[in-house]
């Protein structure tokens, strides 16, 4: 009986995500309950899916091994920093209040809401130290980054370069962007490959900050909101705890070319 199944599956590889096990049940000519001791004996969970997506920048090695040389071998006198924008964060307010954990039980919140504007925050991540200095600014465009570029310039010790790794987001190479950076030469721009966002360390902070204070939040301006995110880069600041980078070039190549030749495998 599972050799019918897997035939089955094999026949239609691409829809095997879309099958019930009430509807491959009655194709095959089994029971659910057979179907499903077929799946946990193969070890196969069909609802679920993971996504992914691999780059196909080719320079992925040669930016892949400048982004991680900052990060296991970074320049002596110079700040690392993984800079990125979180756009679009939006401040909700629920629409009934939410009752407070207590033991065994969680806390609430209604799941519906009422948008109240959003905020852009610009993020700058030391490597070394964990520290962040961010900004929220009311957009992302090339204007906005500028400002940050200002603000890291002002915080940050004037006798140090700068080596800043930013994704390939227009704003990050738009020519006013370019200009400024010729008047400002400590400033040094590395790009993560595309669609490699996974490379930049920034991202890990973002997801922290998203978990602990965004996504639990109620807010009923947008000015309560971004008191919110300061209070918590503040809080966060005060004892930094830096990300450490561990995984190998040699790793990350050898794990993107099997996912790469696993998908020639489909065509």
């Amino acid at each position: 009986m599972r050799e019918v199944v897997h035939r089955t599956l094999q026949e239609k590889p691409l829809c095997a995500t879309h099958w019930s096990t009430r509807s491959l049940a009655k194709v095959v000519g089994l029971s659910p309950a057979s179907v499903q001791r077929i799946w946990k004996a193969h070890g196969l969970k069909p609802h679920r899916i993971r996504t992914f997506k691999l780059s196909r920048d080719p320079r992925f090695v040669e930016k892949l091994q400048d982004v991680v040389g900052l990060y296991i071998d970074p320049p002596e006198h110079a700040i690392v920093l993984s800079v990125d924008e979180k756009s679009q964060i939006q401040a909700l307010d629920r629409t009934q209040p939410g009752l407070p954990m207590k033991p065994g039980w969680a806390g609430t919140m209604t799941h519906d809401y009422k948008r109240n504007g959003t905020t852009t925050l610009f993020a700058a991540l030391n490597t070394l130290d964990g520290r962040v200095i961010g900004q929220c600014l009311s957009r992302h465009r090339h204007q906005e980054f500028i400002r940050f570029l200002r603000t890291i310039d002002r915080q940050t010790c004037k006798d140090w370069d700068l080596h800043l790794i930013v994704d390939n987001y227009g704003t990050h190479t738009h020519p006013e962007v370019i200009r400024w950076l010729a008047k400002h030469p400590r400033f040094h721009m590395h790009f993560t490959p595309t669609s490699a966002s996974w490379l930049n360390l920034v991202e890990r902070w973002f997801r922290e900050i998203t978990e602990k204070r965004i996504r639990r939040g109620v807010f009923q301006s947008v000015q309560s909101l971004v008191a919110a995110i300061m209070e918590y880069l503040e809080v966060s600041n005060a004892e930094p705890k830096p990300f450490v980078w561990t995984a190998s070039l040699q790793n990350i190549i050898s794990k993107v070319k099997r996912a790469n030749e696993a998908l020639e495998t489909l065509h």
